[in-house]
């Protein structure tokens, strides 16, 4: 069974650690590497503190947040005392909290020993999951749909656990290309398929509010893992199935 693919970038140097960037230029830039055990992608210190925070921590977050949204909107000429923007801080600050909640969220906990025996060696396909995401560049959303395959090795996982999974990394500051392989890899590591594969099709408003201004463009990421990437055939299959290659 093939395992699953890493990044050199995630691998510690001689001295136990990742080597970063540097800022002259030299050496190649680490890639964000994909998810650790507890569900957060490294790097992700500030994350692990907001899961540990007390609940005085908690309002002080919120309250940090109100401040920098009442910076912002009077940094682009509006004025945050009128009706209308009254409580547009409090309410953005919820709202962010809401669309990043995946940061508290860890795959131990979304599967919940929802992994059952069962020999069953065909492919298993959840199609057209919604995803709501957040563009770690510019902060305005992408949406679209994921598909995720992987055919069983001994062992089938709860259907809704798969759009749970979806649903647990989307619910961070992410790209496309990262989000679409971390599906996959956690899939991988809680399951131990004989495959995995996950496509996933969007909308970016960053490109169809600003920049290019391109209101039909569909972004179209893959992630094969396994059999899918070793196996034409079966991965041609997946693909079919959810009508990518129509």
């Amino acid at each position: 069974m093939t395992n699953v693919a890493r990044d050199h970038g995630d691998e510690p140097n001689s001295a136990g650690s990742r080597q970063e960037p540097r800022p002259d230029g030299k050496g190649a830039t680490i890639p964000t590497p994909m998810t650790d055990l507890d569900g957060l992608k490294r790097p992700g210190i500030g994350t692990r503190a907001r899961l540990e925070e007390s609940s005085e921590q908690s309002v002080e977050r919120l309250n940090k947040m109100h401040n920098a949204v009442r910076t912002i909107l009077e940094c682009v000429g509006e004025d945050p005392t009128r009706p209308g923007l009254l409580d547009t801080p409090k309410r953005y600050a919820k709202a962010l909290m809401f669309f990043t909640k995946g940061y508290g969220e860890n795959i131990g906990d979304i599967v919940n020993n929802a992994i059952f025996h069962e020999e069953h060696s065909e492919m298993v396909v959840v199609k057209d999951i919604e995803i709501f995401s957040m563009c770690e560049h510019h902060m305005v959303p992408f949406i679209g749909k994921m598909h995720i395959g992987y055919i069983p090795y001994h062992s089938v996982i709860g259907l809704s656990k798969l759009a749970r999974i979806a649903e647990m990394f989307s619910r961070r500051l992410q790209i496309q290309e990262r989000l679409t392989k971390e599906v996959a890899n956690a899939l991988m590591e809680v399951l131990h398929p004989q495959g995995v594969a996950v496509v996933m099709e969007s909308s970016h408003l960053c490109m169809v509010m600003r920049g290019v201004g391109k209101s039909t463009a569909v972004t179209i990421t893959s992630c094969v893992v396994g059999c899918f990437e070793t196996n034409e055939k079966t991965r041609g299959e997946f693909l079919s199935l959810v009508g990518v290659n129509k």
